[in-house]
């Protein structure tokens, strides 16, 4: 392949830089759905009753969760994001939820989102307000905590708005001890590191430590240059944020956008097929009510799904770039790898890769089994390590696939990538 090469070598895997967060959740990432990037803050109950951020429309996704499959595949939070409140504390300093838009209020919602097998999550921020305008946490993050625990709230995604940055990682500290001392498990969804990067390396080891995920970098959009730049953003600093995720603790580059507006099919498989290799959240953020069949069966894809929760906790990242193709490769548990390889070309049409091209092929010494699972699933056997095999890619397509060395080439996934120009 032309172009910068990263030389990939099956050698120590970079241990975790700290303990995760000892509460017991987040072994794998976190899956469920989230209202922002696709209903944002449309607070407009009266003229789009469908659309408005509500307990009605919590409710709905629900239902549609259960019933079309979407728990059965995995995903079981129900995540609200910002603007939910009202736009002021109560008598004793809460929280408080809407009273147009959340007549029941948080708690009844929570009930009903348990009685469907599901969980609730809930949105907050560290700052004076949230980045909606609404009643930050600053101040009252304890209260706010116990407000979640008494209303059995399971998520909180808690947002870095407003506060001078030197001070957000003591917020998020506080709250992570806050939701600790209540005595119940709150899976804690950050954005530290969101908020730090613009100015200095964050912390991962404390990151690590005080949240189950946390974002990074830039929120999605529902478009393909916004994915892109996740991507290119999580390859440049995969050799800083790699090493902190792991069962309890993962990088979260936003949400699945899969089922809007912006993406066309292939785009989406790319989505899906590169957030899985990262190990990364499967949040999404769409309309789960009318979503396009093609778009339902990539999310439910129970292949892709198990890559993403492979219980080895290990993420995988870019190995290899040139040609205007991109190789990003995961171990796996069982001694397995799973590769996704993507064309960046965005003119003609598919583009033919050569799969021993790829950097981890080395481990099929002296064969693998190779199971294809993008664009469409096929078992295409064993294939020894002198191969001839090139794969279709198309444009800004991924092909996804697994490889089982047949004898024990990998060793313990023990993985590093140094890079050459």
């Amino acid at each position: 392949m032309a172009g910068a090469v990263f030389v990939f070598t099956l050698v120590v895997l970079m241990s975790f830089a700290a303990d995760a967060l000892d509460n017991g959740l987040a072994l794998t990432p976190t899956m469920g759905w989230l209202h922002w990037e696709r209903f944002m803050c449309n607070t407009d109950c009266k003229t789009d009753p469908d659309n408005c951020i509500s307990e009605r429309l919590y409710m709905q996704m629900a239902d549609v969760m259960v019933k079309e499959g979407w728990k059965d595949a995995g995903y079981e939070y129900v995540c609200i994001d910002d603007c939910w409140t009202f736009h002021k504390r109560d008598a004793q300093g809460r929280l408080q939820a809407d009273p147009d838009r959340f007549p029941s209020g948080i708690k009844k919602l929570a009930d009903y989102i348990h009685s469907k097998g599901l969980k609730l999550g809930i949105y907050a921020d560290l700052g004076y307000k949230t980045c909606g305008g609404y009643p930050g946490s600053l101040g009252y993050h304890e209260i706010d905590a116990q407000t979640f625990a008494d209303w059995d709230v399971d998520l909180l995604k808690y947002d870095g708005c407003y506060l001078e940055w030197k001070l957000v990682g003591e917020g998020y500290i506080n709250m992570s001890k806050a939701l600790n001392n209540t005595g119940k498990s709150i899976l804690y969804s950050c954005e530290w590191p969101l908020y730090v990067w613009p100015f200095d390396k964050p912390n991962y080891t404390a990151i690590r430590e005080t949240c189950n995920h946390w974002r990074n970098y830039a929120d999605v959009y529902d478009s393909w240059s916004s994915i892109k730049s996740i991507l290119d953003w999580s390859a440049k600093y995969q050799d800083i944020i790699v090493p902190s995720a792991g069962p309890g603790g993962w990088n979260d580059p936003d949400m699945l956008v899969i089922g809007n507006f912006g993406l066309s099919h292939d785009q989406q498989e790319s989505q899906m097929a590169l957030w899985a290799i990262m190990a990364a959240p499967l949040i999404m953020s769409n309309d789960l009510r009318d979503i396009c069949p093609r778009s339902k069966a990539l999310l439910q894809n129970k292949y892709i799904i198990a890559i993403n929760q492979d219980p080895l906790g290990k993420q995988g990242y870019q190995t290899s770039k040139g040609n205007d193709f991109e190789v990003w490769e995961r171990p796996l548990s069982e001694n397995r790898l799973a590769m996704a390889v993507m064309n960046r070309q965005e003119i003609g049409g598919p583009r033919r890769f050569f799969l021993a091209a790829a950097p981890g092929w080395e481990l099929c010494n002296p064969k693998c089994n190779i199971t294809l699972i993008l664009p469409k699933y096929q078992e295409l056997g064993v294939v020894p390590l002198q191969t001839d095999l090139m794969l279709p890619v198309n444009p800004s397509g991924t092909m996804l696939l697994t490889l089982t060395p047949l004898q024990n080439t990998l060793q313990d996934h023990k993985l590093r990538w140094n890079s050459t120009l």
